[in-house]
This record gives C-alpha cells, structure tokens and sequence, in this order.
C-alpha cells in the first residue's frame, strides 16, 4: 500500500474516531456555551445561519400557509427561535431532545426563569419580519403558551420519542440536529424515516441545517458533523416519501471563523405523501 493510501486509510479511522454520539453530548455538551452561537446583534456565526432561518420560518409558517393542530421539534437543543413564528400557525408544540441540559436549558426559558437565556433581540426580529413590531412580550408569552411539553428524544429510535406515543402531527420541524446526531449517510437514512414516523401523510416537514460541515465547536469541545451535499438530501428525501415544495442554499459567505467548517446553510420545505 502506498503512502497516500495508508494516508487516506489513517484519516478514514480518524473521522470514525472522532464522532461524537449521544453520550458524548450529555457528558459535554454545554446550552450556554452553544447559545452564544445566537447572541444577535454580536455578528457571530450562529446570526448568520438565524438571518436565513428566521425569514424562511415567517415565510413558511404565518404567511406561507403550513398549519395545523400539532407541531413536534425534533432535537431542540436549548433553543426557540425555530418555534417563533410556528407558534403562529400551529395550536400545540411539543419540543423534543436528548440531553437533560438542554431539556432545563428550555424548561428555564419557559418557566421565565432570570437565568434563562435572553431571546428578546431575536423575538424582535422576527416580530419585525412578521410586520408586529413591538410585540416581543406578546410573542414569548403566546410561544410559552403554545409548547406544551419537551420530551427525551432519540432519532435512532424507530419511536424517536419512545417510550411516549404521540399521534401522527401536522407539521415536524428540525433545525441542526440530523447531521449531528448521524455517523454516516445510512444513519441519517434511517433517522429520516424515523422522525418522518411521527409526522401524518398530508403534513409538513421543515427541515434546516448546514452544508459541507464535518465539526463544530462548543465551547472548548469540539462536536462531529456529517458532511451533506444537496444531490443527497433531495435523494432521501424523496426515499422517505417526501415531496419537497422548497429547498433554498445559501453558501456561506465568510471562512474567516474556525468554529465551524460548515460550507452552506440550507432550508427545506416537504410534504408527506399520501398514503394510496
């Protein structure tokens, strides 16, 4: 074997190696640390990736016509801006995600606890987009309101909320979550068809994320990311049964911030087919 091969041989077990799984989360993973990521206002990488979510979840959610009863957050993390504007269109949210920091993290946020992290320059934001400007308090009250609970959650599961039985909702929503929680494409096959489980045919799945990302940074911590490409996600998507309505790409416009290696972000709207 020559020495680029045995070169290419040592980094193939050195991603293996390093990916970080669920344990590796509730050991290491800090909410804080993270939502630094969403400070807005601070031109940091998280305002970036939040300029494009933000428009495409006013666009889809209060104007575009996606609603229903129930709405399900697949891996939540410790955040809310992706629930701002569904709270608008959806009577029920149920957040959902694997470790116990982020589940207090949002149960701090809920609660309206003083520690909780400062939404408020986000929520403007999006009241802004949404054309209710000044209406910040009334659209954290209205998202406390709407998220009735938040559930452990696990995307390896056939049931990713198990041991709970949720019905088939409306609407699923994931931000950022299926690319870290995955080791590899067949994982992330495998995950897709397991949350798209919880979601009734007819409903919709608005899935973001981030493109071309292998890691990213909390903290100190360094956390493995799976390298999507478009042609891929269009693939499984249509695998699982989804027709997609809209997937927009936005390429990242900077390379100066090592935190994150993440070549694009991107948005997607799909609808469940019909059971024939």
């Amino acid at each position: 074997m020559g020495k680029p091969a045995q070169f290419m041989c040592r980094l193939r077990a050195s991603t293996m190696a390093e990916f970080t799984g669920g344990d590796n989360y509730q050991a290491e993973f800090d909410p804080k640390a993270y939502l630094g990521y969403f400070k807005f206002g601070e031109d940091t990488l998280g305002e970036e990736y939040l300029n494009f979510a933000l428009k495409h979840y006013c666009k889809t959610f209060p104007s575009g016509g996606v609603k229903g009863d129930t709405l399900i957050d697949i891996g939540s993390g410790p955040t809310v801006h992706q629930l701002l504007s569904a709270c608008e269109s959806f009577k029920e949210i149920t957040a959902s995600d694997y470790t116990d920091q982020n589940h207090q993290e949002l149960e701090k946020w809920l609660k309206n606890e003083p520690e909780a992290f400062d939404w408020t320059p986000v929520v403007k934001y999006v009241c802004e987009l949404e054309g209710n400007r000044g209406m910040e308090a009334e659209k954290e009250a209205k998202l406390r309101k709407t998220i009735k609970q938040v559930l452990k959650c696990d995307v390896h599961k056939s049931n990713p909320l198990d041991p709970i039985v949720l019905p088939p909702a409306d609407g699923l929503v994931s931000s950022l979550c299926l690319e870290a929680a995955c080791k590899d494409l067949t994982t992330y096959r495998i995950a897709l068809k397991n949350i798209s489980s919880l979601l009734k045919p007819g409903g919709h799945l608005v899935l973001s994320g981030v493109l071309g990302c292998s890691f990213y940074m909390v903290g100190p911590k360094r956390f493995s990311c799976l390298v999507l490409r478009e042609e891929f996600l269009r693939e499984v998507l249509s695998e699982t049964g989804f027709i997609i309505q809209e997937f927009e790409v936005l390429v990242r416009d900077d390379n100066i911030d090592d935190s994150s290696d993440f070549s694009g972000k991107f948005f997607i709207l799909a609808l469940k087919e019909e059971a024939i």
